[in-house]
């Protein structure tokens, strides 16, 4: 395909190459971008080549997934203490309840008590002991 908008081309005259005039940078004392320099030694420079990094992408796989069992065990073991002591402080609550109920039904079950009770009902507390029935064998 050619291009439409323009005419002929026109052949440019090669020009002979300028020399390149590189100047070296003053360097700066301990630049924040140390850091940098040394991971790009680290994997540029051959310390760890590409092929060493991907053959152990599969470990770093495994490490990090044990990382994350890691913090997931400790979130559901906080979790679990947080619910023993919620548990624990319901059944000491449950325990008082339970205690409190009791005192006050011994309380109620006192004789005086039941006595004061049932007297708006008409029953009177007996004053006199209670008689003894005695039945013969020979009344069946």
């Amino acid at each position: 395909m050619n291009n439409q908008f323009r005419g002929e081309v026109e052949e440019e005259e090669e020009l002979p190459e300028e020399p390149v005039i590189r100047l070296k940078k003053p360097k700066k004392e301990k630049e924040p971008e140390s850091a940098n320099l040394f991971f790009k030694k680290l994997f540029l420079d051959g310390v760890v080549t590409k092929e060493a990094a991907t053959a152990m992408l599969p470990f770093l796989i495994f490490l990090s997934l044990l990382t994350m069992l890691y913090i997931a065990n400790s979130h559901m073991a906080v979790k679990n203490i947080r619910d023993i002591d919620k548990l624990n402080k319901e059944v000491k609550e449950l325990s008082w309840e339970y205690k409190s109920l009791k005192a006050d039904l011994m309380f109620k079950s006192k004789l005086t008590e039941v006595a004061k009770k049932v007297d708006t009902l008409g029953i009177k507390e007996l004053t006199e002991p209670p008689k003894k029935i005695i039945i013969s064998n020979d009344e069946h």
